[in-house]
């Protein structure tokens, strides 16, 4: 019994030195930091090397996936701007067989007007579905950013100069571009 008395004695006095608080004396703050930088081991150079090169090859790949991702963008941007221009070089070549259907509806009988008309309107609703409009400039001002003036004329009384007249030959864009120049008799 005595050792049971002894230990219990024992395990008294251990726990109320652990909740004792400890004193902070300068001696104690200032070998504890010591003691644990003496204590923890110095990097090995071969892994601060691996690391380093990781590092550089994990910054390669991420430029790498930028530089690819511009290129996708470019490439695509490239692709798209060269098919729109080869729907509207396409286009282009077929604007004169709207206009020979222009002149020959001024000349045929009225059987072959109708006829025609169709055909006309059908031809101006695949350019108005490409987006495509007409230059038709008649009364406004000349405007060589739309118009090339293949004649001039002077003015009458009371009309301005540098005013279209009449139209050659229609012109088309789509936006901003200009596919055809509208040709035109300007006054003088």
């Amino acid at each position: 019994m005595s050792e049971k008395k002894n230990r219990a004695a024992e395990e008294k006095e251990q726990a109320a030195a652990a909740a004792e608080p400890v004193e902070n004396t300068e001696e104690s703050a200032v070998e504890t930091p010591v003691e644990e930088a003496a204590s923890a081991p110095e990097p090995d150079p071969a892994l601060v090397k691996a690391q380093q090169e990781a590092a550089e090859y994990k910054d390669k790949w991420i430029r790498s996936v930028a530089e690819f991702e511009n290129f996708r963008k470019r490439n695509a941007d490239t692709r798209h701007t060269s098919y729109m221009e080869g729907r509207a070089d396409i286009i282009v070549k077929v604007l004169p067989v709207g206009d020979n259907l222009e002149r020959a509806l001024a000349t045929c009988d009225e059987k072959t007007k109708k006829g025609i008309e169709m055909v006309l309107r059908s031809f101006k609703a695949l350019l108005e579905g490409e987006g495509i409009e007409e230059i038709n400039p008649v009364g406004e001002e000349f405007d060589p950013k739309l118009c090339e003036a293949i004649m001039s004329e002077p003015a009458a009384e009371g009309i301005e100069p540098g005013y279209v007249k009449e139209v050659f030959l229609k012109g088309y864009k789509k936006g901003d571009k200009v596919l055809r120049f509208a040709q035109v008799k300007v006054t003088t």
